[in-house]
């Protein structure tokens, strides 16, 4: 078997995320399928690094799939961009070896998180960002994200449906940026929970409102208690940004 790897860039607006879900939902996973398994003849499966929520982009998403068929990059890449829509994007694509997946050997991730921050919405950004028109307070928004650092039970920041599997999480890295209006958050961490990073955001956001005190942030970590935090930010504006692997 052939093992690729490809680089996803897409605009999630129109899609129902990444995961393939019953016949007739728009997916990026089955639109991925459907063009390899007709390039292919083949019942492909696309393998993603994350399962990106609907609405939400990508500017670096890894996926793999597996191949009878030997193909090369330049053919494969081209065929792909040829036949996907126009809001779906393979940039690289390489050979790897059998054992590479593109889930399981992911070793951190970088979710970016848009907020155009001015008294009137950006007609340009509406779809890339969320429109918040009262002043954030970046300052206090950074002293709360220190709280959020490190190896965490993040519970309370997630709408996961089942308790059986490990809600630790490890995020080593919270950066903002003021770009003029538009507030770019980076969060990096070795995994994230289901909605982990737009429950974070939305709790951040009370905090730059003043309608949360900044160092309740730890209390609110070890209660687990969800309806505590902040609403889920918006999909629009948010972005897996890279992937990163040990190999």
């Amino acid at each position: 078997m052939n093992n690729y790897k490809l680089l996803i860039q897409y605009d999630g607006g129109r899609y129902k995320g990444w995961q393939r879900l019953g016949k007739g939902e728009a997916t990026i996973q089955e639109k991925l399928e459907h063009v390899l398994s007709e390039l292919t003849g083949e019942a492909v499966e696309v393998i993603g690094s994350s399962r990106t929520d609907a609405g939400v982009h990508a500017l670096a998403q890894v996926a793999n799939f597996k191949t009878k068929k030997n193909l090369s990059e330049a053919e494969l890449k081209q065929y792909l961009n040829h036949y996907l829509p126009q809001d779906i994007c393979v940039n690289e694509i390489a050979s790897v070896p059998d054992s590479f997946h593109a889930r399981y050997h992911a070793k951190g991730k970088t979710y970016l998180y848009q907020i155009w921050n001015r008294e009137h919405h950006n007609p340009f950004l509406r779809k890339y960002s969320m429109h918040v028109a009262e002043r954030l307070d970046l300052s206090r928004m950074q002293e709360a994200a220190q709280h959020l650092m490190g190896k965490h039970d993040f519970t309370a920041f997630s709408n996961a449906k089942s308790n059986k599997k490990s809600m630790v999480r490890e995020i080593s890295s919270i950066q903002m940026e003021d770009k003029d209006g538009l507030i770019q958050i980076r969060v990096t961490g070795n995994g994230f929970l289901y909605n982990m990073v737009r429950k974070l955001v939305g709790t951040l956001l009370q905090v730059g409102l003043g309608e949360r005190e900044a160092d309740t942030l730890p209390q609110l970590l070890a209660s687990k208690d969800r309806g505590q935090c902040g609403t889920t930010a918006q999909a629009c504006g948010l972005f897996l940004e890279q992937v990163e692997y040990s190999l």
